[in-house]
């Protein structure tokens, strides 16, 4: 699966008094299709953390390129940017379904750690993750 797509309504609770989304929602919106993305992986990020791994955000970017308002029906598309050893980039795009206009483009980078907060090496931690994450790529098994 290269890319995830999911679809989210616009909140009245997500807007500013202007009636445009607020700008830290894109990056809950960003978590959102991250989730899901997993979740179509067949491994929700739950199973994940059981499995000794936890993934904090180490790097965050977003650029807006429209507002999106409320009640709009917004779609995330989520993809692996990167796949290294000790992290992970995703990449996102959220669109306005309707007119299917880009409204924001981002990126989130993520450590491969422990439950002690200690860098691990994914391929070695979990190699059944570690395969599910290179063939979201697109890449060849090492």
């Amino acid at each position: 699966m290269k890319n995830g797509e999911t679809l989210i309504r616009v909140r009245y609770e997500e807007t500013d008094q202007m009636g445009v989304v607020y700008y830290a929602n894109y990056f809950v919106w960003m978590e959102i299709g991250r989730t899901e993305y997993f979740r179509r992986l067949g491994m929700c990020y739950r199973e994940v953390e059981k499995n000794g791994i936890l993934l904090p955000v180490t790097k965050a970017y977003c650029q807006y390129q429209a507002p999106a308002h409320y009640d709009d029906l917004l779609r995330i598309v989520t993809s692996i940017a990167s796949l290294h050893d000790v992290r992970i980039v995703f990449k996102y795009e959220i669109f306005n379904n309707s007119t299917d206009k880009l409204l924001a483009m981002g990126e989130t980078e993520h450590a491969f750690v422990n439950h002690q907060g200690r860098p691990l090496v994914l391929k070695k931690q979990n190699p059944f993750f570690w395969k599910r994450l290179l063939e979201a790529t697109g890449e060849n098994m090492e």
